[in-house]
């Protein structure tokens, strides 16, 4: 009986180290466009995640996550909002609202994307990097909060999905690693919006495109959520998130209005003003959009006069205005320029 009991231990230990070396070796593809983050040195396998062979820092895999940070840092709020509404978002049968959003965001096709080494900043619960995927391109999704968790546990499954946790404005990735890049509502989140987004382009290959997606300032309505943003930024997530739910009912008094003929489209837009929140029918939907406003510690707004810039100061070429303002795609040229 001893003895069988020492072998079903010793068996234990064995499935244990077999499934951390799986889950370590799912990243051994991105093995030639990592480098360190300390000394910029090549990355090797280790028995918990990927090893530098220069300095022997050690980034570890858990939950089928790379980590290149310790912490949320200013993203805490997205990793409890992800951790709430991890699949909401997610396209379904009778959903392909993200596959929309992804494709006016954008501008890419499946046959672009096919077969190429895309990567998405801000990947969140994993929605884009979904879709993406499904169309048969390689995803890396990079994310600061914990939602690369919760990203992990959507796409674990798929073999061309890898997930790391890690910051834009350091990220582990060599230059010219990627056909594409992309990030949808994520950059206008960080300290400095142009800065981040001018550390992308000398990620992509020649002849690759970036395209990235930001909060408008051409629109009004965002004054006195700003307003607001100066008293919920600083409550912790799961307090705004009940704000969110106790002030839910007003979705509905605004929509009431209207039917009140005369000055009910008044009121109504009265209302809607003095109080900005999501207006999507779909009262989850409503709540994570809510939340999502008002969450963030970090939130800019941005022209396409400045956003061109961007592009055009980091040598991009064939500039495209998308469906969604403020929308903009951009190549890198085969050939560098010359002075």
């Amino acid at each position: 009986m001893a003895s069988n009991t020492t072998v079903s231990a010793e068996e234990s230990v064995s499935r244990t180290q077999n499934a951390k070396e799986s889950r370590a070796g799912h990243f051994e593809r991105l093995l030639p466009m990592l480098r360190c983050l300390r000394c910029k040195g090549d990355l090797g396998l280790n028995d918990n995640g990927v090893q530098c062979r220069n300095c022997a820092t050690i980034f570890p895999v858990t939950n089928g996550v790379l980590r290149f940070v310790e912490s949320q840092g200013y993203a805490e709020n997205f990793g409890f909002e992800w951790g709430k509404y991890s699949r909401t978002q997610l396209d379904s049968e009778v959903s392909t609202l993200s596959e929309r959003q992804f494709v006016e965001s954008t501008g890419f096709s499946p046959q672009e994307l096919k077969g190429k080494w895309i990567l998405d900043i801000g990947c969140g619960m994993g929605r884009f990097a979904e879709v993406a995927s499904r169309w048969g391109a390689n995803v890396v999704g990079i994310d600061l909060s914990l939602a690369a968790d919760v990203a992990a546990r959507n796409l674990g499954p798929r073999d061309n999905v890898w997930i790391c946790q890690a910051s834009v404005l350091n990220l582990p990735f060599r230059e010219q690693s990627f056909d594409y890049i992309y990030s949808i509502g994520v950059l206008h989140h960080t300290p400095d919006c142009e800065q981040s987004f001018k550390l992308l382009p000398k990620l992509l290959k020649p002849g690759g495109s970036v395209a990235i997606w930001l909060y408008s300032a051409y629109v009004r309505w965002y004054r006195m959520s700003d307003i607001y943003r100066k008293f919920t930024t600083k409550l912790s997530p799961k307090a705004l998130h009940a704000l969110c739910v106790a002030t839910d009912p007003l979705y509905y008094v605004h929509r009431g209005l209207k039917f009140i003929p005369g000055i009910g489209s008044f009121f109504s837009g009265m209302l809607a003003y003095a109080v900005p929140m999501n207006d999507n029918p779909k009262r989850e939907w409503r709540l994570l959009d809510t939340f999502d406003w008002y969450s963030p510690v970090y939130q800019s707004k941005h022209t396409y006069e400045e956003v061109f810039r961007w592009f055009e100061d980091c040598g991009l070429e064939d500039l495209h205005v998308l469906y969604r303002p403020i929308a903009v795609r951009g190549t890198k040229p085969l050939q560098s320029r010359t002075t």
